[in-house]
């Protein structure tokens, strides 16, 4: 796949070279030309020094043939420009811009940009950490809306069903990791210690199944009503 990179800081440096050791075709874009240094001697991709919201120099990137486009400066307005230029301007269909402001990230997703959010994954990983939270957490789908979570299973929830656990509307579980095997869960299916279980979970939810699995054994009830 061919990849162009506005942004050579250390995300911009750090996402370039684990495509490229991929075997991607990587193009990367600074106005720095400096900035390259971040990607070491033995970097196997292309750099092209300009601004990423100059249709000239994303055209001598390799704009016209790329399959997907990724804008991370350290501005917001930058990012969004670039990304706006790829998509209507180079019709690159897959693009993904970094930005700081959390508000902005509706606006964005309306104008069909696909945007992280350092600033809100960041808050939630040390929120999580601060609280001991018992589960693994992925970004939000959404821009917050949705957590996809990761939750082991002790031995006081052996026996339950996935549907014990689901909840209409706010809590859906998707998948359950048992050993090295992956399924995708059925609203029947049994559970076990050990089992990993991974669910979607609505905000208006999140506070109580956290709590169901913080509990201690003998908070724990049979089943998280329905």
């Amino acid at each position: 796949m061919k990849y162009l990179i506005v942004g050579c800081g250390r995300v911009g440096a750090t996402l370039s070279k684990l495509l490229t050791a991929e075997s991607h075709d990587v193009t990367v874009v600074d106005e720095n030309p400096a900035a390259f240094k971040r990607l070491g001697q033995h970097f196997a991709g292309r750099v092209e020094v300009g601004t990423g919201i100059d249709y000239d120099v994303l055209k001598r990137a390799g704009a016209e043939g790329a399959d997907g486009f990724v804008a991370v400066t350290d501005g917001d307005n930058r990012n969004v420009m670039a990304a706006l230029i790829a998509q209507r301007m180079f019709k690159i269909k897959k693009i993904v811009a970094r930005i700081y402001d959390p508000p902005r990230g509706q606006l964005y997703r309306e104008l069909g940009i696909e945007t992280v959010c350092p600033t809100t994954i960041g808050a939630k990983i040390v929120r999580d950490k601060l609280m001991h939270m018992p589960y693994e957490s992925v970004p939000s789908f959404d821009f917050g809306k949705l957590s996809s979570l990761a939750v082991s299973l002790r031995d006081v929830d052996a026996g339950l069903r996935v549907v014990d656990i689901e909840r209409p509307g706010t809590v859906r579980i998707g998948a359950v990791r048992r050993g090295g095997y992956v399924f995708v869960a059925s609203p029947e299916d049994v559970l076990s210690s050990g089992d990993e279980v991974n669910a979607i979970v609505a905000p208006e939810a999140l506070s109580d199944f956290v709590a169901r699995f913080a509990a201690t054994p003998e908070d724990v009830p049979i089943k998280l009503s329905a």
